[in-house]
């Protein structure tokens, strides 16, 4: 975003919709928000500016955004568990499943049917699981690939997180060949935007081929999620994030939010690159924070190229059941304001809401719904996209 554009941008992204709110039905359209005299009510903000560095460019490759293959079965098991506040880990999902029903599970119970063949026979420990667990054909996950080119030209992998089934998950990595990329200790890294069950159960998948990677994870982890790290294999000591901002290699930056989540998870993190000539490129998980503050943190607290946003990839958790609420609207009007040049959406963003991105114009990047992914309108599994090329 440039400087001629930040105050405007800024002050109507974050915080217009919340003072139109004030002025009743007019608001109640959302048009408030929008209109000059709004944002005379909002403080100017103090940017510190955090110079990251700059890498060449980067390329995502979508190893599944499918987390889960029927919504009504994973809606369903939450309300007949108790609700949107349950312990996630009591679900009774696998692979933390005890065969006993709905909210009668518990890592401890799950964990032990399987722990003994953990990473080493994920084959068969999913197999175990599925015989316990409820609805166990819905699991799916959550990954991506990120190669980054520094500016000497060296090629840098990471991935964001891990999804959640064991089969698919090993399946989908052997697809992209990320079994071997981690076999060759290839990958540096491995983010944990959070420890929900779509981006974090699948851990073991990860451990299989190479149960020494570095591995970052938000500093609101429960004593679940910590002591799953262990049971799945890892021979390291996880970083645990507890900084606004982490700088990982020249241009990239992990990014830390402190926001309650549903199923009692707490906190996620994200990451940003600086693009050389380009600007930043903001990449989430499920992005629970929300795009909005996901972004003016990021306008607030780093330094880019340019002083614009060039482009935003992964979920961005507006639709993610495919319902749509009007205020949904908001944010897709907003989401223009910031001038992104690429957008690569999936996930939790929810193909209604990608539709609803193309139909204002906006430069969303187009997949090919392969590999039971749902829709061509957003980035589908075995997808790429390229930022700064």
């Amino acid at each position: 975003m440039s400087n001629e554009k930040k105050n405007l941008s800024r002050r109507d992204f974050v915080k217009g919709a919340a003072t139109g709110a004030l002025v009743g039905a007019f608001a109640g359209m959302g048009m408030y928000s929008y209109t000059p005299w709004s944002y005379d009510r909002l403080p100017e903000v103090q940017r510190k500016q955090h110079d990251f560095g700059a890498c060449r460019s980067i390329r995502i490759t979508n190893i599944s955004e499918t987390s889960w293959f029927n919504n009504a079965h994973l809606i369903g098991d939450i309300h007949e568990a108790g609700g949107l506040l349950v312990n996630q880990y009591t679900l009774n999902w696998a692979p933390f499943a005890n065969g006993k029903g709905s909210a009668m599970g518990s890592y401890e119970d799950g964990i032990s049917t399987i722990k003994d063949l953990i990473p080493h026979d994920i084959e068969k420990a999913w197999d175990i699981q599925k015989k316990l667990a409820l609805h166990p054909e819905n699991p799916g996950g959550y990954s991506c690939l990120i190669e980054v080119e520094a500016l000497d030209g060296s090629m840098h992998k990471y991935l964001l997180d891990t999804g959640w089934s064991y089969s698919w998950m090993n399946d989908c990595f052997k697809r992209e060949g990320v079994d071997q990329m981690l076999r060759d200790q290839q990958i540096e890294a491995l983010f944990i935007s959070h420890e929900h069950w779509d981006h974090f159960w699948g851990l073991p998948v990860t451990m299989k081929y190479d149960n020494r990677i570095p591995l970052y994870v938000h500093d609101g982890f429960y004593k679940e999620g910590l002591q799953y790290i262990k049971d799945s294999g890892y021979k390291g000591e996880p970083v645990i994030v507890n900084q606004p901002v982490t700088e990982i290699a020249p241009g990239v930056a992990l990014l830390k939010f402190n926001v309650p989540i549903i199923n009692r998870v707490f906190g996620e993190t994200s990451l940003a690159f600086n693009i050389k000539d380009k600007g930043l490129v903001l990449v989430s998980g499920c992005c629970h924070q929300g795009v909005l503050k996901f972004a003016d943190f990021a306008y607030a607290n780093l330094k880019y190229d340019q002083d614009r946003f060039y482009g935003i990839y992964g979920g961005l958790h507006i639709s993610p059941f495919e319902d749509w609420d009007p205020k949904y609207d908001d944010l897709v009007i907003s989401l223009g304001e910031w001038d992104f040049e690429r957008i690569g959406c999936n996930h939790c963003t929810g193909h209604l809401t990608a539709k609803k991105f193309i139909e204002a114009g906006y430069p969303v990047v187009r997949g090919t719904a392969r590999f039971r992914s749902a829709s061509k309108d957003y980035l589908g599994n075995g997808d790429k996209i390229t930022f700064g090329v």
